[in-house]
């Protein structure tokens, strides 16, 4: 496949989005927030599954502006202008579509900032009455609705991808989902569970050296457990250590480490200049790309099976040029 091309459409990732992050006109003034690199690059990965609910339940664009109003807990959904109540339709509405994109097969979500409805942080909140003024910690209602009911999903609104760590960290998790639920689906056995967990030990490392322990830890379990609590256990654990950001420290700790299966391989001078690259990363004078790229290259002229069965090597598509911001 050449750089510029598509992958194959049935390769390509689930997730799902808000509708007006791809163009759709669905906005209360008829018109639509996209995003191009949501569009144009992730596209390319991602097969959208758009949801609009303020569409869905019937208000139709144009509509009047919706806000949320009350306490930031438990917050109303309310057309201000005519005091229209929306809150029973969108929760009823919300149920029953999250039991949809349940079944879905999605591996990701990206919402709408600041929406009253698909907004996960930070949304306005309204106390009530003429001349208030609104917080800002309240969380939309069908966003609310979402990480409830798909606590694993990972989620992330289209506003914070701008910050090329979150970028970077929430493709991971996406990707890492997948990786998961592919897994599950081959009705695994402890062994396998092994296997995984091998596979996906440095990428582990990268993100909490303490998270990557305990789950090894529940795969030592794994055969004197009921296997079925340890797999959900296990998954559980997995993704919540991907939602760690991962540092320049434990990234230089993870290099270092595989740069430990070249010793006896590779010689000085050019073990010397990987670990001077090591370092200028961990120091931030260049991005991660620069030591993997020499890392993978010296890899593939002295292959290691181990190393190559890491996860961590391209935990997504490199064409998707993250780790040259990382």
């Amino acid at each position: 496949m050449s750089p510029g091309a598509p992958p194959d459409p049935q390769a390509r990732v689930r997730v799902g989005i808000s509708s007006c992050l791809l163009g759709e006109n669905v906005r209360f003034d008829g018109g639509h927030k996209r995003e191009p690199y949501l569009v144009e690059t992730l596209g390319r990965w991602f097969e959208w599954v758009p949801v609009c609910p303020e569409m869905e339940i019937g208000l139709g664009a144009p509509r009047e502006s919706l806000r949320l109003i009350g306490k930031p807990s438990d917050p109303r959904l309310v057309a201000p202008a005519s005091g229209s109540d929306h809150t029973d339709a969108m929760k009823a509405y919300s149920r029953t579509r999250l039991k949809q994109l349940a079944e879905a097969g999605l591996h990701g979500y990206v919402l709408k900032k600041d929406s009253p409805t698909c907004g996960l942080f930070r949304v306005r909140v309204y106390p009530g009455g003429k001349g208030t003024s609104p917080t800002r910690d309240g969380a939309g209602i069908f966003a609310k609705a979402l990480v409830e009911a798909l606590p694993e999903l990972p989620v992330e609104e289209e506003g914070r991808l701008n910050d090329m760590p979150l970028r970077e960290n929430f493709i991971e998790r996406v990707f890492a989902h997948r990786r998961w639920t592919e897994f599950l689906a081959k009705r695994p056995r402890p062994k396998d569970l092994v296997a995984f967990h091998a596979a996906e030990k440095m990428t582990l490392l990268a993100h909490s050296p303490t998270g990557q322990r305990e789950l090894g830890r529940i795969v030592a379990r794994a055969g004197r457990a009921d296997f079925g609590e340890t797999l959900q256990k296990y998954g559980i654990a997995f993704l919540e250590v991907l939602r760690h950001r991962a540092t320049a420290r434990k990234h230089a700790n993870v290099l270092q480490h595989l740069l430990g299966f070249l010793k006896e391989t590779v010689d000085s001078d050019s073990r010397r200049e990987l670990a001077e690259r090591i370092e200028e990363y961990r120091t931030g004078l260049v991005p991660l790309v620069v030591p993997l790229t020499l890392l993978n290259h010296h890899f593939r002229r002295n292959p290691v099976e181990w190393v190559k069965s890491q996860s961590y090597l391209r935990p997504y598509p490199a064409e998707l040029m993250l780790r040259n911001h990382v």
